[in-house]
């Protein structure tokens, strides 16, 4: 049966263009980019574990997780509560169980969720430092591109307190700010564990993609750069191929 959604006058459906899947989004609020689709690829959710989604906007990266992994659940925090409708419309029309929203600030994660509940933590969260870039004057956009509600050391805290011994955490944030990163989610008994930069395909290189194990000791692989401009897609089947080592060609890995 055909879904019937209340769209607002500026609200679209979007195809995913990935096991016919569907996404809600509006032209004046924060829409996702690439950055969304590279971690979707990148993360790894075994069966039956526990996530948790930092600033889920409309829920894009949820909803692909449920078809490119085997989540047992999926809780999403997101603090715009029009981001928020948007996604769990996007959850009805795709006939989502497995996924839950909850319009709050993810610092008041202790109404919801205990510490040390989930396996599994990602965010494409706000990068860019307050007064070092021009603020958008859309609010929407200002706060998920904006440390506005979210700043680095809160949000690898906050993803550490949430995450269970031996959890994994999956971000994709600025290259230039990977070793504030990088030490952040060490001073939060994060280890990094896998890392690597994206390129736009004229030698700059413009995120920086990380997973961090709790408690792990050190040690990490960094995967080659992967170029992520390329009309045809190969970039996601790099990114695919992270996951299976027999097709990873590191630069460096760590002996363990």
């Amino acid at each position: 049966m055909k879904k019937t959604l209340n769209l607002t006058k500026d609200e679209r459906i979007d195809d995913l263009q990935f096991e016919g899947l569907k996404l809600v989004q509006n032209k004046n609020l924060y829409a996702f980019t690439s950055d969304a689709v590279i971690l979707a690829n990148f993360l790894k959710i075994k069966r039956g574990e526990k996530a948790v989604e930092i600033g889920s906007g409309s829920g894009v990266i949820s909803i692909l997780a449920t078809k490119k992994t085997n989540a047992s659940s999926i809780l999403g925090f997101e603090i715009q509560k029009p981001l928020f409708d948007m996604a769990n419309k996007s959850l009805s029309l795709n006939n989502i169980q497995n996924v839950k929203f909850v319009n709050d600030d993810v610092k008041n994660f202790k109404k919801y969720i205990p510490v040390g509940y989930a396996d599994v933590v990602f965010s494409n969260p706000p990068y860019k430092k307050q007064g070092e870039s021009e603020k958008n004057e859309n609010v929407s956009k200002l706060v998920a591109r904006h440390e506005e509600n979210l700043r680095l050391n809160e949000l690898c805290f906050v993803a550490s307190q949430i995450l269970k011994f031996g959890g994994r955490a999956y971000f994709v944030y600025d290259a230039s700010r990977s070793s504030e990163m990088i030490c952040e989610l060490c001073r939060c008994g994060l280890e990094t564990k896998r890392m690597f930069f994206t390129e736009n395909g004229k030698g700059k290189v413009i995120l920086f993609v990380v997973e961090a194990v709790k408690g792990a000791k050190s040690g990490v692989t960094v995967l080659p750069n992967i170029v992520t401009n390329d009309s045809d897609g190969k970039y996601i089947q790099q990114l695919n191929a992270l996951h299976n080592p027999a097709k990873q060609t590191p630069h460096n890995r760590s002996k363990n």
